[in-house]
Protein backbone atom coordinates (compact mmCIF):
# COMPACT_ATOMS: atom_id res chain seq x y z
CA UNK A 1 0.00 0.00 0.00
CA UNK A 2 2.76 2.51 0.93
CA UNK A 3 4.76 1.70 -2.21
CA UNK A 4 1.71 2.31 -4.36
CA UNK A 5 0.92 5.57 -2.56
CA UNK A 6 4.54 6.72 -2.90
CA UNK A 7 4.47 6.05 -6.65
CA UNK A 8 1.28 8.10 -6.97
CA UNK A 9 2.84 10.90 -4.89
CA UNK A 10 5.90 11.06 -7.14
CA UNK A 11 3.81 11.10 -10.29
CA UNK A 12 1.62 14.10 -9.45
CA UNK A 13 3.56 16.14 -6.83
CA UNK A 14 6.78 18.20 -7.19
CA UNK A 15 10.10 16.36 -6.99
CA UNK A 16 11.36 18.97 -4.51
CA UNK A 17 8.61 18.16 -1.98
CA UNK A 18 10.75 16.50 0.68
CA UNK A 19 9.81 13.19 2.30
CA UNK A 20 11.42 11.63 5.38
CA UNK A 21 12.85 8.09 5.34
CA UNK A 22 13.86 5.73 2.54
CA UNK A 23 10.39 4.22 2.85
CA UNK A 24 8.09 7.21 3.59
CA UNK A 25 5.17 6.61 5.91
CA UNK A 26 1.54 7.77 5.80
CA UNK A 27 0.16 9.04 9.12
CA UNK A 28 -3.57 8.37 9.38
CA UNK A 29 -4.57 8.88 13.03
CA UNK A 30 -3.36 10.40 16.27
CA UNK A 31 -4.20 10.52 19.96
CA UNK A 32 -2.35 12.50 22.61
CA UNK A 33 1.29 12.40 21.60
CA UNK A 34 1.05 9.27 19.47
CA UNK A 35 0.30 8.76 15.80
CA UNK A 36 -0.55 5.69 13.71
CA UNK A 37 0.60 5.01 10.17
CA UNK A 38 -1.23 3.37 7.28
CA UNK A 39 0.17 -0.03 8.21
CA UNK A 40 -1.23 0.24 11.73
CA UNK A 41 2.06 0.96 13.47
CA UNK A 42 2.07 3.51 16.30
CA UNK A 43 4.81 6.07 17.01
CA UNK A 44 5.57 8.56 19.74
CA UNK A 45 5.53 11.86 17.85
CA UNK A 46 8.23 14.29 18.94
CA UNK A 47 8.07 16.54 15.89
CA UNK A 48 4.32 17.29 15.82
CA UNK A 49 3.92 18.11 12.16
CA UNK A 50 6.93 20.49 12.37
CA UNK A 51 6.09 22.02 15.78
CA UNK A 52 2.43 22.41 14.81
CA UNK A 53 0.55 19.89 16.95
CA UNK A 54 0.83 22.04 20.06
CA UNK A 55 -1.68 20.60 22.52
CA UNK A 56 -1.71 17.05 21.15
CA UNK A 57 -3.78 14.91 18.83
CA UNK A 58 -7.52 14.43 19.23
CA UNK A 59 -7.94 16.91 22.11
CA UNK A 60 -11.69 16.65 22.93
CA UNK A 61 -12.23 20.38 23.58
CA UNK A 62 -10.57 21.34 20.30
CA UNK A 63 -12.24 18.60 18.26
CA UNK A 64 -15.67 19.57 19.61
CA UNK A 65 -15.16 23.25 18.80
CA UNK A 66 -14.22 22.36 15.20
CA UNK A 67 -17.12 19.93 14.90
CA UNK A 68 -19.62 22.49 16.23
CA UNK A 69 -18.40 25.24 13.89
CA UNK A 70 -18.29 22.87 10.90
CA UNK A 71 -21.91 22.00 11.57
CA UNK A 72 -22.87 25.67 11.29
CA UNK A 73 -20.60 27.29 8.70
CA UNK A 74 -17.13 26.73 7.25
CA UNK A 75 -16.51 29.99 5.44
CA UNK A 76 -17.71 33.57 4.98
CA UNK A 77 -14.57 35.74 4.20
CA UNK A 78 -13.52 38.93 5.95
CA UNK A 79 -16.17 40.91 4.07
CA UNK A 80 -18.42 39.93 6.96
CA UNK A 81 -18.04 40.02 10.74
CA UNK A 82 -16.58 36.76 12.08
CA UNK A 83 -17.13 36.32 15.81
CA UNK A 84 -14.44 33.68 16.53
CA UNK A 85 -11.91 35.70 14.51
CA UNK A 86 -12.62 38.81 16.59
CA UNK A 87 -12.48 36.86 19.87
CA UNK A 88 -9.20 35.19 18.88
CA UNK A 89 -7.71 38.53 17.82
CA UNK A 90 -8.69 40.07 21.15
CA UNK A 91 -6.99 37.22 23.02
CA UNK A 92 -3.78 37.42 20.96
CA UNK A 93 -3.62 41.21 21.19
CA UNK A 94 -3.78 40.95 24.98
CA UNK A 95 -1.18 38.19 25.12
CA UNK A 96 1.21 40.18 22.90
CA UNK A 97 1.59 42.99 25.48
CA UNK A 98 1.94 45.41 22.56
CA UNK A 99 -0.11 48.53 23.44
CA UNK A 100 -3.39 48.74 21.48
CA UNK A 101 -2.21 45.88 19.27
CA UNK A 102 -4.05 44.87 16.12
CA UNK A 103 -4.07 41.43 14.49
CA UNK A 104 -4.24 40.26 10.88
CA UNK A 105 -4.87 36.58 10.06
CA UNK A 106 -3.60 34.55 7.13
CA UNK A 107 -3.26 30.84 6.57
CA UNK A 108 0.41 30.05 7.31
CA UNK A 109 3.68 31.27 8.77
CA UNK A 110 4.91 32.13 5.30
CA UNK A 111 1.87 34.33 4.68
CA UNK A 112 2.28 35.88 8.12
CA UNK A 113 5.85 36.90 7.35
CA UNK A 114 4.81 38.23 3.95
CA UNK A 115 2.18 40.40 5.66
CA UNK A 116 4.63 41.68 8.28
CA UNK A 117 7.10 42.62 5.54
CA UNK A 118 4.31 44.42 3.70
CA UNK A 119 3.36 46.39 6.81
CA UNK A 120 6.95 47.31 7.65
CA UNK A 121 8.06 48.30 4.15
CA UNK A 122 4.89 50.30 3.58
CA UNK A 123 5.19 52.10 6.90
CA UNK A 124 8.86 52.91 6.38
CA UNK A 125 8.62 53.48 2.58
CA UNK A 126 11.67 51.28 2.11
CA UNK A 127 12.34 47.86 0.58
CA UNK A 128 15.50 47.32 2.61
CA UNK A 129 15.41 44.54 5.22
CA UNK A 130 17.92 43.09 7.68
CA UNK A 131 17.88 39.36 8.45
CA UNK A 132 20.09 36.78 10.11
CA UNK A 133 22.37 34.26 8.48
CA UNK A 134 21.06 30.67 8.67
CA UNK A 135 17.48 31.95 9.04
CA UNK A 136 14.30 30.52 7.55
CA UNK A 137 11.08 32.50 7.11
CA UNK A 138 9.01 30.62 4.51
CA UNK A 139 8.77 29.42 0.93
CA UNK A 140 7.10 32.37 -0.84
CA UNK A 141 8.84 35.04 -2.94
CA UNK A 142 9.61 37.65 -0.26
CA UNK A 143 9.88 35.17 2.65
CA UNK A 144 12.37 33.08 0.70
CA UNK A 145 14.29 36.25 -0.10
CA UNK A 146 15.00 36.88 3.60
CA UNK A 147 15.94 33.25 4.28
CA UNK A 148 19.65 33.07 5.06
CA UNK A 149 20.10 29.38 4.34
CA UNK A 150 21.15 28.36 0.84
CA UNK A 151 19.45 24.98 1.13
CA UNK A 152 16.05 26.66 1.37
CA UNK A 153 16.57 29.51 -1.12
CA UNK A 154 15.37 28.23 -4.47
CA UNK A 155 15.86 31.56 -6.25
CA UNK A 156 18.18 34.55 -6.09
CA UNK A 157 15.28 36.78 -7.13
CA UNK A 158 13.50 38.80 -4.46
CA UNK A 159 11.39 41.98 -4.18
CA UNK A 160 13.52 43.15 -1.25
CA UNK A 161 17.05 44.41 -0.67
CA UNK A 162 18.44 42.19 2.06
CA UNK A 163 21.51 42.52 4.26
CA UNK A 164 22.45 39.69 6.62
CA UNK A 165 23.80 39.95 10.15
CA UNK A 166 25.95 37.34 11.87
CA UNK A 167 24.13 35.07 14.30
CA UNK A 168 25.45 34.16 17.74
CA UNK A 169 27.09 30.93 16.53
CA UNK A 170 28.96 32.63 13.69
CA UNK A 171 32.66 31.90 13.45
CA UNK A 172 33.21 35.66 13.59
CA UNK A 173 32.10 35.53 17.25
CA UNK A 174 33.89 32.31 18.19
CA UNK A 175 35.19 32.16 21.73
CA UNK A 176 33.57 35.41 22.89
CA UNK A 177 31.97 35.72 26.30
CA UNK A 178 28.28 36.69 26.32
CA UNK A 179 29.24 40.25 27.28
CA UNK A 180 31.73 40.56 24.43
CA UNK A 181 29.27 38.86 22.06
CA UNK A 182 26.70 41.59 22.73
CA UNK A 183 29.26 44.27 21.90
CA UNK A 184 30.31 42.42 18.75
CA UNK A 185 26.77 41.89 17.45
CA UNK A 186 25.91 45.54 18.08
CA UNK A 187 29.02 46.60 16.17
CA UNK A 188 28.19 44.17 13.34
CA UNK A 189 24.64 45.52 13.12
CA UNK A 190 25.84 49.11 12.91
CA UNK A 191 28.52 48.25 10.34
CA UNK A 192 26.06 46.36 8.12
CA UNK A 193 23.62 49.29 8.20
CA UNK A 194 26.36 51.81 7.44
CA UNK A 195 28.05 49.86 4.66
CA UNK A 196 25.44 47.73 2.89
CA UNK A 197 22.27 49.84 3.06
CA UNK A 198 21.09 53.33 2.18
CA UNK A 199 20.29 53.87 5.85
CA UNK A 200 16.51 53.96 5.69
CA UNK A 201 16.04 50.23 6.39
CA UNK A 202 12.44 49.12 6.90
CA UNK A 203 12.87 46.29 9.37
CA UNK A 204 14.96 43.58 10.93
CA UNK A 205 13.33 40.13 11.07
CA UNK A 206 14.55 37.25 13.22
CA UNK A 207 13.52 33.94 14.79
CA UNK A 208 14.26 34.04 18.54
CA UNK A 209 15.44 30.43 18.12
CA UNK A 210 16.22 29.38 14.56
CA UNK A 211 13.96 26.51 13.51
CA UNK A 212 15.03 25.02 10.19
CA UNK A 213 18.49 26.38 11.00
CA UNK A 214 18.86 23.67 13.64
CA UNK A 215 17.42 25.25 16.81
CA UNK A 216 20.32 27.69 17.12
CA UNK A 217 19.73 29.49 20.44
CA UNK A 218 21.44 32.81 21.16
CA UNK A 219 22.16 33.85 24.76
CA UNK A 220 19.53 35.97 26.47
CA UNK A 221 20.05 39.63 25.60
CA UNK A 222 21.36 38.97 22.10
CA UNK A 223 18.41 40.66 20.44
CA UNK A 224 18.42 43.50 22.97
CA UNK A 225 21.91 44.39 21.73
CA UNK A 226 20.65 44.44 18.14
CA UNK A 227 17.49 46.38 18.94
CA UNK A 228 19.45 49.14 20.67
CA UNK A 229 21.15 49.84 17.34
CA UNK A 230 17.92 49.44 15.37
CA UNK A 231 16.29 52.10 17.52
CA UNK A 232 19.05 54.57 16.66
CA UNK A 233 18.02 54.31 13.00
CA UNK A 234 14.26 53.95 13.52
CA UNK A 235 14.34 50.42 12.09
CA UNK A 236 11.39 48.19 12.99
CA UNK A 237 11.84 44.80 14.67
CA UNK A 238 9.80 41.80 13.49
CA UNK A 239 9.96 38.72 15.71
CA UNK A 240 9.15 35.53 13.79
CA UNK A 241 7.36 33.52 16.49
CA UNK A 242 6.03 30.85 14.12
CA UNK A 243 7.93 28.15 16.02
CA UNK A 244 8.79 29.84 19.33
CA UNK A 245 5.38 31.25 20.25
CA UNK A 246 2.62 30.03 22.61
CA UNK A 247 4.93 29.03 25.48
CA UNK A 248 6.98 26.41 23.63
CA UNK A 249 10.25 27.73 25.07
CA UNK A 250 8.89 27.21 28.60
CA UNK A 251 10.48 30.27 30.17
CA UNK A 252 8.29 32.75 28.28
CA UNK A 253 5.10 32.88 26.23
CA UNK A 254 6.93 34.44 23.27
CA UNK A 255 10.49 33.46 22.42
CA UNK A 256 11.60 37.09 22.13
CA UNK A 257 10.64 37.76 25.77
CA UNK A 258 13.90 36.10 26.84
CA UNK A 259 15.72 39.16 25.50
CA UNK A 260 13.77 41.81 27.37
CA UNK A 261 12.60 43.68 24.27
CA UNK A 262 9.19 44.33 22.77
CA UNK A 263 9.12 43.93 18.97
CA UNK A 264 7.03 46.17 16.74
CA UNK A 265 5.44 43.18 14.98
CA UNK A 266 5.25 39.48 15.79
CA UNK A 267 4.30 36.74 13.35
CA UNK A 268 2.70 33.47 14.38
CA UNK A 269 1.22 30.26 12.94
CA UNK A 270 1.83 26.51 13.46
CA UNK A 271 0.90 25.68 17.07
CA UNK A 272 -1.98 28.16 17.26
CA UNK A 273 -4.14 26.02 14.99
CA UNK A 274 -2.88 22.65 16.25
CA UNK A 275 -3.01 21.56 12.61
CA UNK A 276 -5.60 23.96 11.24
CA UNK A 277 -4.29 26.33 8.56
CA UNK A 278 -3.87 29.64 10.37
CA UNK A 279 -1.17 32.27 10.79
CA UNK A 280 -1.01 35.97 11.39
CA UNK A 281 0.64 39.15 12.56
CA UNK A 282 0.13 41.06 15.80
CA UNK A 283 1.67 44.47 16.19
CA UNK A 284 1.52 48.18 16.72
CA UNK A 285 -1.76 49.51 15.31
CA UNK A 286 -0.22 52.15 13.04
CA UNK A 287 1.89 49.44 11.38
CA UNK A 288 -0.89 46.91 10.87
CA UNK A 289 -3.02 49.79 9.50
CA UNK A 290 -0.22 50.92 7.13
CA UNK A 291 -1.81 49.28 4.08
CA UNK A 292 -3.55 52.17 2.32
CA UNK A 293 -5.47 50.16 -0.28
CA UNK A 294 -8.63 48.11 0.03
CA UNK A 295 -7.92 44.49 0.86
CA UNK A 296 -9.45 41.33 2.26
CA UNK A 297 -8.38 37.83 3.28
CA UNK A 298 -10.50 35.16 1.66
CA UNK A 299 -9.37 32.34 3.95
CA UNK A 300 -7.46 34.16 6.70
CA UNK A 301 -9.55 34.27 9.88
CA UNK A 302 -12.19 31.92 8.50
CA UNK A 303 -14.75 30.69 11.07
CA UNK A 304 -13.56 27.07 11.18
CA UNK A 305 -9.86 27.85 11.67
CA UNK A 306 -10.42 30.61 14.23
CA UNK A 307 -12.99 28.64 16.23
CA UNK A 308 -10.59 25.71 16.45
CA UNK A 309 -7.59 27.93 17.20
CA UNK A 310 -9.50 29.77 19.93
CA UNK A 311 -10.40 26.48 21.61
CA UNK A 312 -6.80 25.30 21.25
CA UNK A 313 -5.38 28.49 22.77
CA UNK A 314 -7.84 28.35 25.65
CA UNK A 315 -6.88 24.73 26.31
CA UNK A 316 -3.19 25.68 26.39
CA UNK A 317 -3.80 28.51 28.84
CA UNK A 318 -6.27 26.60 31.04
CA UNK A 319 -3.85 23.68 31.41
CA UNK A 320 -0.73 25.89 31.78
CA UNK A 321 1.12 24.00 29.06
CA UNK A 322 3.83 26.63 29.08
CA UNK A 323 4.85 25.44 32.53
CA UNK A 324 4.70 21.83 31.36
CA UNK A 325 7.00 22.78 28.48
CA UNK A 326 9.47 24.19 30.99
CA UNK A 327 9.38 21.14 33.27
CA UNK A 328 9.43 18.47 30.58
CA UNK A 329 11.91 20.45 28.51
CA UNK A 330 14.38 20.45 31.41
CA UNK A 331 13.86 16.68 31.73
CA UNK A 332 14.52 16.20 28.02
CA UNK A 333 17.61 18.42 27.93
CA UNK A 334 19.06 16.76 31.03
CA UNK A 335 18.65 13.34 29.44
CA UNK A 336 20.26 14.44 26.19
CA UNK A 337 23.09 16.18 28.01
CA UNK A 338 24.11 12.80 29.44
CA UNK A 339 24.85 11.63 25.90
CA UNK A 340 27.43 14.41 25.35
CA UNK A 341 30.85 12.87 25.80
CA UNK A 342 29.40 9.35 25.98
CA UNK A 343 29.08 8.97 22.22
CA UNK A 344 31.59 10.40 19.79
CA UNK A 345 28.98 11.60 17.32
CA UNK A 346 27.08 13.73 19.85
CA UNK A 347 27.92 17.44 19.65
CA UNK A 348 25.86 19.91 21.65
CA UNK A 349 22.38 20.22 23.12
CA UNK A 350 20.51 23.35 22.02
CA UNK A 351 17.20 25.05 22.60
CA UNK A 352 14.76 25.88 25.36
CA UNK A 353 11.61 24.27 26.70
CA UNK A 354 10.22 21.74 24.24
CA UNK A 355 12.23 23.09 21.33
CA UNK A 356 15.40 21.05 21.68
CA UNK A 357 18.19 20.36 19.20
CA UNK A 358 21.05 17.88 19.26
CA UNK A 359 23.95 18.26 16.82
CA UNK A 360 25.84 15.25 15.47
CA UNK A 361 29.51 15.52 14.56
CA UNK A 362 32.42 13.41 13.38
CA UNK A 363 36.01 14.44 14.03
CA UNK A 364 34.76 17.88 15.00
CA UNK A 365 32.86 18.39 11.72
CA UNK A 366 29.08 18.30 11.08
CA UNK A 367 27.85 14.75 10.40
CA UNK A 368 24.62 14.94 8.38
CA UNK A 369 24.80 11.24 7.47
CA UNK A 370 24.78 10.35 11.17
CA UNK A 371 21.73 12.55 11.69
CA UNK A 372 19.95 10.74 8.88
CA UNK A 373 20.82 7.37 10.43
CA UNK A 374 19.53 8.44 13.86
CA UNK A 375 16.34 9.81 12.31
CA UNK A 376 15.71 6.49 10.54
CA UNK A 377 16.63 4.30 13.50
CA UNK A 378 14.41 6.30 15.84
CA UNK A 379 11.51 5.81 13.44
CA UNK A 380 12.21 2.09 13.31
CA UNK A 381 12.07 1.98 17.11
CA UNK A 382 8.84 3.99 17.26
CA UNK A 383 9.83 7.66 17.61
CA UNK A 384 9.38 10.50 15.11
CA UNK A 385 11.76 13.46 15.28
CA UNK A 386 12.98 16.09 12.79
CA UNK A 387 16.25 17.19 11.26
CA UNK A 388 17.73 20.56 10.24
CA UNK A 389 20.72 22.86 10.49
CA UNK A 390 22.81 24.51 7.81
CA UNK A 391 24.74 21.26 7.36
CA UNK A 392 21.73 19.01 8.05
CA UNK A 393 23.35 17.57 11.18
CA UNK A 394 20.94 18.82 13.88
CA UNK A 395 18.19 16.61 15.27
CA UNK A 396 15.04 18.63 16.02
CA UNK A 397 13.05 17.33 18.98
CA UNK A 398 9.79 19.16 19.69
CA UNK A 399 6.86 17.17 21.10
CA UNK A 400 3.40 18.61 21.82
CA UNK A 401 3.38 20.82 24.93
CA UNK A 402 1.14 18.30 26.71
CA UNK A 403 3.87 15.62 26.69
CA UNK A 404 4.31 13.65 29.93
CA UNK A 405 7.39 12.68 31.92
CA UNK A 406 7.12 8.96 31.07
CA UNK A 407 6.86 9.87 27.37
CA UNK A 408 10.02 11.98 27.64
CA UNK A 409 11.81 9.02 29.23
CA UNK A 410 10.53 6.68 26.51
CA UNK A 411 11.80 9.03 23.82
CA UNK A 412 15.19 9.38 25.55
CA UNK A 413 15.55 5.61 25.64
CA UNK A 414 14.86 5.34 21.91
CA UNK A 415 17.17 8.24 21.08
CA UNK A 416 19.97 6.71 23.13
CA UNK A 417 19.63 3.40 21.31
CA UNK A 418 19.45 5.15 17.95
CA UNK A 419 22.55 7.24 18.63
CA UNK A 420 24.43 4.20 19.92
CA UNK A 421 23.59 2.35 16.70
CA UNK A 422 24.67 5.30 14.54
CA UNK A 423 27.83 5.81 16.58
CA UNK A 424 28.95 2.25 15.85
CA UNK A 425 29.08 2.90 12.08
Amino acid sequence: MSDELLARHRKVLPSWLALYYDEPIELVAGDGRRVTDGAGRTYLDFFGGILTTMTGYNVPEVVEAIREQAGKMLHTSTLYLIRPMIELAEQIATLSHIPDAKVFFGTSGTEANEAALLFATQARKSSQVLALRNSYHGRSFAAMGITGNRGWSASSLTPLQISYLHHSDSGAFSGLSDKDLMKAVAADTREVIETTTAGDVAAFIAEPIQGVGGFVTPPDGFFAAIKEVLDEYGILFISDEVQTGWGRTGEHFWGIDAHGVRPDLMTFAKGLGNGLAIGGVVGRPELVDAVNASSISTFGGNPLATAGALANLRYLLDHDLQHNALVQGERLRAGLQQLVGKYGIVGEVRGKGLMVGLTLVQNGEPAPAAATRVLAEAQRLGLLIGKGGLAGNALRIAPPLSVTGPEIDEALDILTKSIEQADSH
